[in-house]
């Protein structure tokens, strides 16, 4: 009981969020001063954070795997202390004021779930495509480029591009898309990108083919740090006046 109860002050204590903090900081700040001194780093935005960190030795990314220690244990004391605040203060007068705070936790909890997602399974690809082309994605489903497009101007620059792109499932076409510089295709947690073109010696596209399962978390996240952010300064100046 007593060893239960000095964890739980432990997870409690500000005191150890601004530790874990700091460790956190002067962990990502060693890291700033090694990644660009090893070759090993240049494919860290290749493939998943997790999978790129077994791959490689641990002598390379101890810091790595120190930084998600930390953020595990600032994860529980920020997640431990939003429980027992709510709790202290359940049937408080303005309870939108007592739940701002913890609504602001919540949506940093939901950005780190959207880095753990995306540190297991994101995928990128990059490369040159030309008309017939088709790029296979792991769902079963293939994507076929059939036309290259590019807006030349009078001077001979371009302007805008696109690519005509069909979804195949088993050969047989059941979408079809136009891809262009700010509008990608999505299809099955997939996105279609369009980088440039070129035309010599024949019509190319670069494109890259991405997949970030924790982009919608990371979106919701966002929506509750800011809608607490916004509720709690409104309630603050509010009172004050």
């Amino acid at each position: 009981m007593g060893m239960g109860k000095k964890i739980l002050d432990f997870f409690l204590s500000l005191r150890t969020a601004l530790w874990l903090l700091f460790v956190l900081l002067c962990i990502i700040l060693y890291g700033s001063f090694i990644m660009p001194l090893k070759e090993e780093f240049q494919t860290l935005h290749v493939m998943p954070l997790f999978q790129w960190m077994a791959d490689n030795p641990l002598g390379s990314v101890w810091w790595l795997w120190a930084a998600v220690g930390v953020l595990s244990l600032l994860t529980a004391n920020t997640l431990v202390c939003s429980i027992e605040s709510v709790m202290k203060k359940t049937g408080a007068r303005n309870m939108l004021l007592t739940l701002s705070p913890q609504v602001i936790h919540i949506g940093f909890l939901f950005v780190l779930l959207a880095h753990l997602f995306s540190s297991y399974g994101s995928f990128k690809e990059t490369g040159f495509v030309a008309r017939g082309t088709t790029v296979p994605l792991s769902d079963g489903t293939s994507v076929l480029f059939e036309e290259i497009k590019a807006d030349i101007d009078s001077s001979g620059y371009v302007g805008d591009w696109s690519a005509g792109i069909s979804y195949l499932r088993e050969g047989v076409r059941f979408k079809s898309d136009i891809i262009r510089p700010n509008s990608p295709s999505f299809h099955g947690g997939y996105g279609i990108y369009i980088k440039t073109v070129r035309f010599q010696p024949l019509p190319v596209a670069l494109i890259e083919v991405s997949r970030d399962p924790g982009a919608m978390w990371a979106l919701i996240g966002g929506i509750l740090f800011l809608s607490g952010m916004t509720t709690l300064l409104a309630l603050k100046i509010k009172k004050e006046q």
